[in-house]
């Protein structure tokens, strides 16, 4: 987690400074949202599979409707990190559309916010993606 900070700190440095030297370039703030095994993940199978596929569905959703910029699964046995969203919201929306996650509202993944700044023209296209 120390390293995932550090790894923030200075790209955000690195972007600030990008941005003092390039007048037309503006810093943008996003929501890193780390996916983490949540306290009930005892699922069936069955079960386990509706769940992922609601999760899916919701990002399908959410990606659309340009609320969710990235999502994606870690794969790192090592860690308990399982994946990770980035999300182009006010905070105060961000906690209402975690939960409509079916994984996070079933309690089989929970998470942590990180405000994240990247290059407002740079990292990700404005406005909605194209259906």
């Amino acid at each position: 987690m120390k390293k995932l900070l550090l790894l923030l700190f200075l790209c955000v440095g690195s972007l600030i400074s990008r941005a003092q030297n390039n007048p037309g370039d503006t810093i943008k703030q996003y929501y890193f949202v780390l996916l983490l095994p949540g306290a009930n993940r005892n699922q069936d199978s069955a079960a386990a599979a509706r769940i992922q596929d609601g999760h899916m569905a919701n990002i399908t959703r959410l990606y659309k409707a340009g609320k969710l910029k990235v999502a994606g699964p870690f794969d790192d046995e090592n860690s308990n990190w399982r994946g990770l969203f980035i999300f182009d919201c006010p905070k105060d929306e961000l906690e209402g559309l975690l939960k409509t996650d079916p994984a996070i509202a079933t309690g089989r993944l929970t998470y942590e916010i990180h405000t994240w700044y990247t290059m407002a023209n740079g990292s990700f296209k404005p406005g909605k993606p194209k259906e």
